[in-house]
């Protein structure tokens, strides 16, 4: 077998191929699109034979169409976690070249650190709710942007949507100087064009949602809505691949970091390693699950104990990681959310 080590930068592709006893057979770049990555497997079958090939790429943006291209060519292709190749083989110096050599060595020794790989019809569901969020913030700046030329210029707010018809009438009564009063006008025409974009795709996710076995399920959990629950539902991916709950929390990246060192124990801020917007879809339920009669209680009482500053943030994590857990229970054994000794299943 060959093992290539692929370093992907934004025009070329660095690549290092080697053999099993680790001598270099070929060390060449290749362009990163398709043409290019096809033309790298001819050259390989070429000067190398027809070896198997196991190729390994760091995760970026870009690895993924490195691997779906090159595994269509015959080659087979992992992404390693760039934090743990960093881990693994600290360098002095480091060139695209090194790079490339380093995940080729990690590879003819059985040490990459491999990430899961999402199917293509999981990859369409999480762009379809990330796309939506990064929409839904877009709309939020604008708004946010609006109420500050309020008061940049005196004028209050007496109504509780701005946005609305009432809101709207008060926004073209009131005097803005130029270039404010345009920037007004055309700030509400971007608000009404991302609403009905918001609007066409949040009806494709309901309709995806619909026969996701994940999404009803995920329903039942306090706090979460239907765009929540599709929204874990295609972050998670398959419920299988994690052992147990704190495998799942780990993957959230709710945990705080940790630091020991003989008799030293720190807890730092959260690793945050996973998927965010998991973690946002998280911290979102667990706003609205706090005042649920599950986790009220522990909530407030978390949040009394470290004080007004800190409280409710570390108190809303605590209750994200609390979900998390009783989210894995529920989707492996495929029932309903129920609190530990409930007789009845309890709804959202």
């Amino acid at each position: 077998m060959l093992h290539a080590g692929l370093d992907l930068s934004r025009h070329r592709l660095d690549v290092h191929v080697m053999s099993e006893d680790g001598s270099a057979l070929e060390v060449t770049t290749a362009p990163p699109d398709r043409d290019g990555l096809r033309s790298l497997v001819r050259q390989v079958e070429r000067d190398c034979g027809t070896e198997e090939v196991l190729a390994v790429i760091e995760s970026m943006n870009g690895a993924r169409f490195v691997h779906d291209t090159l595994e269509l060519c015959g080659w087979s292709v992992e992404v390693a976690d760039a934090r743990k190749v960093k881990g693994l083989a600290p360098l002095a110096c480091k060139t695209d070249r090194i790079d490339a050599w380093v995940l080729a060595e990690l590879s003819r020794r059985d040490l990459v650190p491999a990430i899961w790989l999402p199917a293509p019809t999981v990859r369409a569901d999480r762009e379809r709710a990330r796309f939506r969020l990064h929409l839904v913030k877009h709309k939020t700046a604008l708004k946010n942007r609006i109420h500050a030329s309020l008061m940049t210029f005196g004028h209050p707010c007496p109504v509780s949507d701005l946005f609305g018809v009432g809101g709207r009438e008060l926004l073209d009564r009131l005097e803005f100087p130029e270039p404010w009063r345009g920037d007004i006008e055309a700030s509400l025409r971007l608000i009404d064009e991302l609403g009905e974009e918001i609007t066409g795709i949040e009806k494709a996710l309901r309709a995806a949602g619909a026969d996701h076995p994940y999404v009803p399920l995920l329903m039942s959990v306090p706090g979460v809505g239907w765009i929540l629950a599709y929204t874990i539902a295609s972050e998670i991916g398959d419920i299988s691949r994690f052992a147990s709950p704190t495998k799942l929390v780990g993957y959230t990246g709710l945990c705080p970091r940790v630091y020991q060192s003989g008799e030293t124990d720190h807890r730092g801020s959260l690793a945050k390693c996973g998927p965010r917007y998991l973690r946002w879809a998280l911290i979102e339920a667990a706003v609205h699950g706090a005042r649920h009669p599950v986790y009220q209680e522990r909530y407030q009482r978390t949040a009394r104990r470290l004080g007004r500053q800190r409280g409710t943030k570390v108190a809303r994590v605590d209750i994200a990681r609390r979900m998390a857990e009783s989210i894995w229970h529920m989707l492996t054994s495929e029932q309903p959310f129920a609190p530990a000794g409930a007789a009845q299943v309890l709804a959202a």
